[in-house]
């Protein structure tokens, strides 16, 4: 797993060693960061259920001017901090231990850019969505990574799904508002 492009292209990540950890392929990767790549620079963006961190790590490279990094698992970011200290994207960088959906409800931070990559067929990003729409600035964009296989609801309260893209087993959803 490396970083793609930007300034901290090619440097090697680091990702847990574990069947429940599935990293997002460099061919996906590349193609979440050619659908926003005009939207990135000076963006504040949410890297939620992060793991290793490399989606957000890969928006900070790309120009993104800050980056929250949210996950549960303490392991997970214990790797999401050796990897953004191997970037020296520490002053780019927010790091917390919490659940997806209380860190929805509590923030009062509104981001430009959301990037979910949850556990697969666990329902978490249809759950997510209702509070994270409201967290997202006027042009704001989620970008979701799920099973071809699930679906989700086409709008959820003011964003609508504007693009999908299918890459074999895994789909790519994007959110907009509606204008």
């Amino acid at each position: 797993m490396r970083v793609i492009s930007g300034e901290a292209r090619g440097r090697r990540l680091i990702t847990l060693e574990d069947m429940d950890v599935r990293p997002t392929t460099d061919k996906v990767k590349e193609s979440i960061f050619n659908i926003i790549q005009f939207d990135i620079e000076g963006s504040n963006v949410l890297d939620l259920f992060s793991g290793s961190g490399q989606l957000g790590i890969e928006a900070l490279s790309r120009g993104a001017k800050h980056c929250t990094f949210i996950d549960q698992s303490k392991r997970s970011l214990d790797i999401t901090k050796k990897n953004i200290a191997a970037c020296s994207f520490e002053q780019r960088s927010g790091v917390y231990k919490e659940d997806a959906l209380d860190f929805l409800e509590k923030t009062h931070e509104i981001f430009d850019i959301a990037l979910l990559d949850p556990p697969y067929r666990q329902g978490l990003i249809r759950k997510a969505l209702p509070e994270l729409t409201k967290k997202m600035s006027k042009n704001g964009i989620i970008i979701c990574e799920l099973s071809a296989e699930e679906d989700l609801t086409q709008t959820v309260n003011d964003f609508s799904i504007s693009r999908e893209y299918k890459y074999g087993k895994i789909k790519i959803l994007v959110y907009k508002r509606n204008n």
